[in-house]
This record gives structure tokens, sequence and C-alpha cells, in this order.
């Protein structure tokens, strides 16, 4: 009779014991705040050229028009990073009015893609800004003389960016240059624009073969030399009215 007196209360005991250490870790529960923080800044450097018809891939455009490559982008943070030169190839004398097309922009690893020109914008401060060209003169021989009447047209014109569409920048389509005067290419409001963004002369290669187009009349005189004109690509960092 005593071993089972002392059994029992054995057993009482260790469960009183075992309650009170749960009610313990119950009342001491604690906690403790931390910050997790980051923060950006305005990025100065380049910006490489990416694919226009896949924009996350990076690629290295070839000039049609200068065996040493296109000229480098600007800097940050907001660049023009890369534009395509038109190289519409040796023609033939006619006085027939004919349309010449640019080729389009090939890259150093064999593909090619539409003439394009891409800008990024890294300021981080969302003010919206504009692309524009100026065709600075009329396409003319290193002696200045005039392939009088040529007229350059830009079409087919179509936006590529890795960005949501909600900060796609407005696109004015089609462009017809006249030397001297600039034509706006692509706005961005405030609000949008940001990151870097591609304005092409066509979805891809086979539109683009005819989205650049160099018209000359019939009755222009043709001298049986190479004429030439720059193109001048403006960012400005407001929108245009």
């Amino acid at each position: 009779m005593k071993k089972t007196t002392l059994l029992t209360a054995g057993i009482i005991l260790f469960s009183t014991l075992l309650g009170t250490s749960t009610v313990f870790a119950a009342d001491e529960t604690a906690s403790y705040e931390t910050n997790g923080v980051i923060a950006f800044e305005a990025d100065t450097d380049p910006t490489d050229p990416v694919d226009p018809t896949d924009p996350t891939s990076p690629v290295v455009p070839v000039d049609p028009t200068d065996p040493n490559g296109p000229n480098p982008g600007t800097n940050g943070p907001l660049s023009i990073d890369f534009a395509s030169s038109f190289q519409f190839g040796k023609q033939k004398i006619t006085t027939v009015t004919k349309d010449y097309y640019a080729q389009v922009q090939t890259f150093t690893n064999g593909t090619d893609g539409p003439n394009y020109v891409q800008v990024t914008d890294k300021r981080g401060t969302q003010e919206g800004w504009s692309l524009s060209v100026k065709q600075d003169t009329q396409f003319q021989t290193a002696a200045a003389e005039e392939l009088s009447g040529a007229v350059l047209s830009l079409s087919n014109g179509a936006s590529a960016s890795i960005m949501d569409d909600q900060y796609k920048p407005d696109l004015v389509t089609q462009n017809t240059l006249t030397p001297g005067n600039e034509s706006v290419l692509m706005t961005a409001d405030a609000g949008k624009g940001m990151g870097t963004w591609i304005y092409k002369f066509g979805t891809d290669a086979t539109e683009g073969a005819t989205a650049v187009k160099l018209n000359v009349p019939g009755k222009t005189v043709k001298l049986a030399k190479e004429y030439s004109t720059t193109l001048t690509w403006s960012l400005k960092s407001t929108p245009a009215p």
C-alpha cells in the first residue's frame, strides 16, 4: 500500500511542473524591429545597345557607312545609346524618279533588324523627355554639289522596351525630313519613358527594309560621285510642346 501511494504522488508532481513550464514560455514572448534600406542615384554611365527586336539581348551594331564602327553613345543619366546610319548603296544614274531604301541594321553576331535609335533615362526623376532627328543638309558631294529635290522619309515607327506599356512614350510613326528642321519621333510625358526605349523603323528586318526611303526625282542631275548627309539625333529633358 505504501508503494502505490508514492508512485501516484510522483505522477501528479510531474504533471504540475510541466504545466508551469508551458505557461512561463508563453508569457516571455518578445519582439524586436530592424530596418532594410536601399537608395538609388542617377547613373551617368553609358548604356550599351540592345537588339531592337529583343531588348533583353545586348548587341554590337555595325555602321554600314563607317568601317570603324558607330559613334559611342552619350553618357547618362539621359542618353542616346545608339542610332543607325542609313546606307542606300551604289545606284545607277537614271532620269526616272526612283525610291531607294536604306539597308537594314546588321550586328557583329551575323543577325539583322530594323534601323533604330535607342535612348535611356536613368535620372530617377520621372520628368519626361523628347527625341527628335534633324537632317542637317541636303545630300551632297564632298564638293558641296547637292542632290537637288531628294527627300528622306521615315516610316513604320514602333517602340520596344522591357518596361511595362504604362510607361510607353508617344510615337510619331511617319516623318518626312526637311533639311535643317527637327522632326519629333518620340515623346515621354512626366511619369513615362523611364529605362531604355527603342524607336525602330519597322517591327523587324522585313518591315524595316522599306521603312527608310530616299526619293530622288528623275530630273535631278546626278554626278558619278558619292552623296551624303548628316543626321543629328537630339534627346531633350522635357517633352516637346
